[in-house]
């Protein structure tokens, strides 16, 4: 009986891209001494096939390095005869090396079992009588490359899944307006910094409380991963129902700052938050501002201007017992009311190297699509897609606006009712 073959020491060359190099073979078979008894295959292309064996399983288990390439399991193994499962030791050889090229060797009246064995998750079969160094060669190669593509439309599909779970999640964390009963029209852009994210750092969220009265929030916690997208979720959440909780103004923002300090990873973290509330008939509104950028307001026939900002308080986090005064703004019969993160003016205003747009900028940018005629959704759409253009490529922090409406008409709606 000859001696089985020594393991390799050296580490075998991988495939290259063309199909070529060495690879290793781990046979497993019950008569090592029958049809491998040589230590290596030589193909017509010149590459080499190593061949090491082993008796039984766990056998096979020791010699099972890195550098195997292949695995070929013969049906007629031991353990796969008797009243066992006949597979039993292909479906062994699968659990321990998920990641192999697996083939199997049987005889011409196993056909129907090696059929079997390659629906179980072998690459190919190869039949005994037939087998030859040529066969051997190819067959080991295209099993390798077989399980390389399977592998990688495994990891693709799993890449799949894992992208449509995450994007159904964070679409599921975008908010969901409740204005019903409200005249007020609603319109929203969202535009994460993160790359292939739905979500991030900023959030907002607006709704109607019993009395009539409308709140709208727009808040940013600095920095852009994962980790702020959610303190972001959490503090839209809690500023939801501490509103229908009936808080308002520095009480509310006091109970965010608490939600904050307590959900932070570290003391650095803060956010910015703009907040207001919009009486039921519309015409007045109270506004506090936590280090946070002033929104803006446009009525027919003027020009959009920023609301008060000189009175705000600081941001959320930065100050254990700060305060945030609610100032009191007279809207009128009809106007519209822009609230905004501060993504959308910080691109820059003439591409790279110039300055900030500021909001400056960006009340006079408003004015010319105003004076367009938009409104609404396209107003927002085409206020985004200026700043980019303005910027020269795309913003590298989150952008979230949303937009309020009143018309004047239903004024006078009510009045002929």
């Amino acid at each position: 009986m000859s001696a089985p073959v020594p393991v390799p020491r050296q580490r075998v060359n991988t495939l290259d891209e063309s199909g070529g190099g060495d690879l290793t073979l781990l046979v497993i078979e019950d008569d090592p001494a029958g049809t491998f008894t040589v230590p290596e295959v030589v193909d017509a292309g010149g590459g080499r096939v190593r061949i090491r064996t082993a008796r039984n399983l766990t056998e096979a288990e020791r010699l099972l390095t890195d550098d195997v390439h292949c695995v070929l399991v013969d049906l007629a193994l031991p353990d796969a005869r008797g009243d066992g499962e006949p597979l039993a030791p292909l479906r062994h050889v699968l659990r321990l090396a998920p990641r192999h090229a697996v083939l199997v060797l049987a005889t011409s009246d196993q056909a129907e079992l090696a059929a079997e064995a390659v629906r179980a998750g072998a690459q190919d079969r190869l039949f005994r009588e037939e087998l030859d160094g040529p066969l051997l060669s190819r067959a080991i190669r295209y099993a390798v490359e077989r399980k390389r593509a399977d592998s990688v439309q495994v990891k693709l599909a799993e890449s799949r899944l894992r992208a449509q779970e995450n994007a159904r999640l964070e679409r599921g964390l975008l908010p969901t307006p409740l204005l019903q009963g409200s005249d007020l029209r609603f319109a929203a852009r969202y535009r994460p910094g993160r790359s292939r994210a739905l979500l991030g750092g900023d959030f907002y969220d607006t709704v109607r409380t019993p009395d009539g009265t409308v709140h709208a929030m727009i808040g940013d916690v600095c920095g852009h991963g994962p980790d702020e997208a959610a303190l972001g979720v959490e503090l839209r959440i809690a500023w939801r129902a501490l509103t229908f909780a009936g808080l308002c103004g520095d009480e509310l923002l006091s109970t965010l700052q608490q939600v904050l300090e307590h959900e932070r990873d570290n003391d650095e973290i803060f956010a910015t938050l703009c907040t207001v509330d919009i009486s039921p008939d519309g015409r007045r509104a109270g506004l506090c501002l936590a280090g946070h950028p002033a929104p803006l307001v446009a009525r027919p026939g003027k020009g959009a201007r920023l609301l008060p900002y000189e009175d705000g308080g600081p941001a959320l986090g930065l100050l254990p017992r700060a305060r945030w005064p609610r100032r009191h703004v007279e809207l009128g019969g009809a106007w519209s009311l822009m609230m905004y993160t501060d993504g959308l003016i910080e691109g820059r205003s003439a591409g790279p190297g110039s300055p900030r747009l500021g909001q400056d900028g960006m009340v006079a940018m408003i004015n010319r699509q105003l004076e367009r005629g938009l409104g609404g959704e396209e107003l927002l759409e085409a206020a985004v897609a200026e700043v980019r253009a303005l910027n020269g490529g795309e913003l590298t922090d989150d952008v979230a606006v949303l937009l309020l409406d009143r018309d004047r008409s239903r004024d006078r709606d009510r009045t002929r009712r």
